[in-house]
């Protein structure tokens, strides 16, 4: 059921993994009913978990092809550190945004002096055909615009909301929206795209559903409104226009054919300098999976 062409109505529950070094989070895009939200390829929820007895967050250096990455915090702090030389705290609501370009190698790790509680997604875009073997690079901002509709507040975290745009570089139509619902709302959407909503934090109505923290609701495309109720939850809101390409995502890579993926991991794992080197992780980096037997097929 990728790209429904009409308006849907359907709850999709998240699926546990760990990531880096034993991070949990809840994925909730991609899975076998949604590859796709409009660009959006990719979504991780993790916490609220308490790092302050922890090592907290520990993803060590890995690379990326194909994809932007957007780490959205709610609460706690975090590194990013890439193999541009960039190293940049990153605390709640500020947008640490990463275009792999061809090639791009980051790590992810909680800072000594972290607060106690670590809350955030982990979100990637897949590039379009026309961007995605340009230059790496990496934007952080902490000045996001805010729209209001009534007890709706949203914050354009990427893309565009209503003629309001996120400062973060984008390559295809689409939109990041972190929503403080405050009583019975609506949120006016773009008819032309596809979109989602997940509850961050609380529980929420949406689109006439009670909706908790783990579960994503699909509802296609052709909606120019979605009704969100609820008392101080924050609600996440993908959508893009639908992006016409087959894609074949596999471990960090965002490619469109299997030996492109297979030319990716044979980069990573024997150091080309296609992914550059992550310095000042205290750590080795990661090794990328084997490959099963199976070609790896695109998909819409």
């Amino acid at each position: 059921m990728t790209h429904p062409q009409q308006p849907v109505h359907e709850v999709l529950e998240s699926r546990p993994f760990e990531v880096g070094d034993g991070t949990e989070v809840r994925r909730l895009i991609p899975q076998r009913r949604l590859r796709t939200v409009g660009a959006w390829c990719f979504a991780d929820h993790y916490g609220p978990d308490d790092v302050s007895l922890s090592e907290g967050m520990k993803v060590p250096p890995h690379p990326h092809t194909g994809l932007q990455t957007v780490s959205w915090l709610l609460e706690g702090d975090i590194v990013h550190r890439d193999s541009l030389g960039s190293q940049q705290r990153v605390g709640p609501r500020e947008l640490s945004l990463m275009t792999s370009g061809d090639g791009i190698s980051h790590a992810e790790e909680s800072p000594a002096d972290r607060p106690p509680v670590l809350h955030g997604v982990q979100l990637w875009v897949a590039l379009p055909e026309s961007g995605r073997h340009g230059a790496p690079a990496y934007e952080h901002f902490t000045d996001l615009p805010e729209v209001e509709h009534g007890v709706l507040c949203a914050t354009v975290v990427l893309g565009s909301h209503q003629g309001i745009s996120s400062p973060g570089s984008t390559y295809t139509p689409l939109v990041g929206l972190e929503v403080l619902v405050g009583g019975d709302g609506v949120l006016p959407l773009e008819p032309s795209w596809e979109h989602v909503a997940f509850v961050l934090d609380g529980t929420a109505v949406i689109d006439g559903t009670e909706t908790e923290v783990g579960e994503l609701v699909q509802l296609g495309l052709g909606r120019d409104e979605l009704s969100l109720d609820g008392d101080g939850a924050r609600v996440m809101v993908l959508g893009g226009e639908p992006l016409e390409e087959q894609l074949v995502l596999w471990w960090n890579f965002v490619c469109r054919s299997n030996d492109e993926v297979v030319q990716a991991r044979a980069d990573w794992e024997s150091s080309s300098g296609r992914f550059g080197t992550v310095a000042g992780y205290p750590g080795p980096a990661l090794s990328a999976p084997p490959l099963g037997p199976v070609r790896l097929m695109p998909r819409s």
